[in-house]
């Protein structure tokens, strides 16, 4: 990889930390405060957050149809998304230690927060538990995969993707074999160390 494409990639990570920060610090900061996993607002601010929930019934009633109707397809992917976390935490609880591969940390990715937000009634809690969960789950996923992707095979694709994971700026370039061997071993190694 160029140092030009090198220094960009690096600039990249700084930027979206950068960002990831200031979304964390942004003004909505000042409305609650964390102590330990305890989320904690201004008591005038709960009691302002109570007063703006919608009920149930009324929530229902103002909802469209189609979003009634299609709740049984959302929610019937609980099960299956429940089934993949069991498998990713199984695969890198066997496979990763083998391989001498950091584990990931599952918290690090599945964040279930905001139904601590007085101002949404109990289905959208669930909600947003569920979409805190699906997101957190797949981001967990992608973790574990690049992860799995770098010790394997890191080499880009030929055909240029519309999204990828952080660690693959770093792969190897599509068709060039010199010294792959040693190349891969140097990728796994970097992966060891992250630990």
């Amino acid at each position: 990889m160029s140092h030009n494409i090198k220094d960009l990639v690096a600039e990249l990570r700084d930027l979206e930390d950068k960002l990831r920060e200031a979304l964390y610090e942004q003004k909505t900061r000042e409305l609650f405060s964390i102590d330990g996993l305890k989320i904690r607002f201004d008591p005038d601010v709960a009691k302002e957050h109570r007063s703006r929930m919608k009920g149930v019934w009324g929530w229902f009633w103002a909802s469209r149809p189609q979003n009634i109707l299609s709740a049984p397809f959302i929610y019937g992917m609980v099960g299956p998304m429940a089934l993949y976390d069991l498998f990713l935490s199984l695969y890198q609880a066997i496979c990763f230690p083998l391989y001498g591969i950091p584990k990931v940390r599952r918290s690090s990715y599945i964040r279930i927060d905001r139904h601590h937000l007085g101002y949404l009634n109990l289905v959208e809690r669930l909600n947003c538990i569920y979409c805190g969960y699906g997101n957190g789950l797949l981001a967990y996923a992608a973790e574990i995969t690049s992860r799995t992707e770098q010790y394997w095979c890191p080499i880009k694709h030929a055909h240029k993707l519309l999204g990828t994971h952080t660690r693959y700026a770093h792969f190897l370039d599509y068709g060039d074999a010199e010294d792959y061997p040693e190349r891969l071993e140097e990728m796994r190694q970097k992966l060891r160390e992250e630990a």
